[in-house]
């Protein structure tokens, strides 16, 4: 595994090339096939950017992550390559452009080496639900690496890429960096654009990076943030420089602990990890006090309401009428939308788009959808009471570490809980990083999540870097 830092120093002292290490990348890739990872690999194409690269690095005129090898989530389009987003609806379908993150990736001349397998149509907790198969966790291929960006997490953390995107709608970057050990970053709602970003729920979707460390994580979000005009939820706000926030100091800084995310349910080897790195975070000069969000037991029943109406509506495009799967033998109109939506959906993708069209039907709307507005917004008056005596958040990113595969499949509750401490960051469209701290005694890595402010991706990425830098030896980073 390869920071960026450790590429910079081979590539400045003439040991390797922009070549030579996406061929590196590329063994990596193909030594860990079983972990099923990737979907789609750009052998030829990566390595012709990476000659290019190289070129401009002799000439003096490279870009900011010029030699960082790249993989993308298969829901975010890269120009004449497959966006199938794990499912078999799309399995063929081929990209007539690049999505806003890849162009921004390629002008800083970063290498774009693949796609990465995922939970189909972004929808799950554990990456078992594409239709090419699930992805294994390096640390016990029986276990899940998290969800939906799963493949993302596990190309970070076995070497098949140096940085990664994912996307997170109800924290799927930060529940599959902490079930793999690596940092993960959903940003403020906004702060990003999702041009290019097949759409699950719109209100929700957040692109974001995953990296080995914090400082990879602040350079790739330095490259793909920013207003987008042609995402009309770009937000018009400066971008600052996240490189400069990592200072590894804490000193003055106003740390809450919300008390309802230690309660019941939290395996007791999560909290004495967070409980120790709390401490450290007080013994360098931390403010640390308990806060109370109290309508946290109330997000996942918000989430599954809002999140599903909007994937019902999403969703209702893909129709086997203009693009995408088309059944065959089809006699009518009627049963060609049937049979194409039935066979082309896996059963996660299918559970709820008829939840969200429930929620929306006549009858039942204001019952379910407009109460679950209401209770978004109390969501995110918890948060912006909080944020007035705090400056962020610090959490557990999942309730345990890394369940075996099927463990939760039958049940999708179970399954949805796996997200109790990761929804509401993204119902009121707050940042939020997962950051390794420790494992249990199976050897799992353990999450911390750090929430922040809207916009205020440099404070948490300046706790996150603090906490990294110390980290005892073996705990996880």
């Amino acid at each position: 595994m390869r920071t960026y830092d450790s590429i910079q120093t081979d590539l400045s002292a003439g040991v390797a090339t922009c070549e030579s290490i996406t061929q590196e990348y590329l063994g990596a890739i193909e030594k860990g096939r079983h972990l099923n990872a990737m979907i789609s690999v750009f052998a030829e194409r990566a390595l012709e950017q990476a000659r290019t690269v190289d070129q401009k690095l002799a000439a003096g005129s490279a870009g900011p992550l010029a030699g960082m090898v790249v993989s993308i989530k298969d829901v975010i389009c890269v120009k004449d390559e497959k966006v199938t987003c794990g499912s078999k609806m799309l399995e063929d379908f081929v990209s007539l452009y690049d999505a806003t993150v890849v162009e921004r990736l390629k002008a800083a001349d970063a290498i774009i080496i693949g796609k990465n397998n995922m939970d189909e149509f972004a929808m799950g907790s554990s990456t078992e639900n594409s239709a090419f198969g699930r992805v294994k966790l390096p640390h016990d291929p029986e276990r899940v690496p998290g969800g939906s960006s799963g493949g993302s997490a596990v190309a970070v953390r076995a070497g098949m890429s140096t940085t990664s995107l994912g996307t997170d709608t109800g924290g799927s970057i930060r529940q599959p960096a902490a079930f793999t050990g690596v940092v993960g970053l959903k940003p403020t709602y906004g702060r990003v654009s999702r041009y290019g970003l097949v759409a699950f729920a719109s209100s929700f979707d957040c692109i974001g990076p995953f990296g080995l460390n914090t400082k990879d994580v602040a350079r790739v979000l330095q490259a793909i943030a920013g207003h987008d005009p042609q995402d009309s939820t770009s937000a018009h706000v400066p971008v600052p420089d996240y490189l400069q926030s990592l200072t590894k100091d804490v000193r003055g800084l106003r740390i809450g602990i919300p008390r309802e995310y230690f309660a019941e349910g939290l395996a007791d080897e999560i909290r004495e990890a967070l409980e120790k790195h709390i401490d450290r975070l007080r013994d360098n000069g931390a403010v640390i006090e308990e806060v109370s969000l109290p309508h946290t037991e109330y997000t996942i029943a918000t989430y599954y309401i809002l999140a599903t109406a909007e994937a019902s509506s999403n969703l209702a495009r893909f129709d086997g009428a203009r693009y995408g799967y088309r059944a065959k033998g089809i006699q009518d109109l009627s049963e060609m939308y049937t049979k194409s939506r039935s066979e082309g959906f896996g059963p996660e993708v299918k559970r709820r788009i008829m939840l969200g069209t429930y929620v929306l039907s006549a009858g039942y709307y204001d019952a379910y959808y407009r109460k679950g507005q209401k209770v978004r917004r109390l969501i995110q008056e918890d948060f912006l009471k909080a944020f007035r005596s705090v400056d962020c958040l610090i959490t557990p990113t999942t309730p345990s570490t890394a369940f075996k595969a099927g463990e939760k499949s039958g049940d999708p509750l179970q399954m949805y809980l796996s997200d109790i401490y990761t929804t509401s960051a993204n119902l009121a469209g707050i940042p939020g990083i997962s950051i390794p701290c420790g494992t249990d005694h199976d050897g799992l890595p353990i999450g911390l999540q750090i929430l922040g402010k809207q916009f205020d991706e440099p404070t948490i990425l300046r706790v996150s870097d603090f906490l990294e830098s110390t980290f005892e030896e073996g705990s996880g980073n």
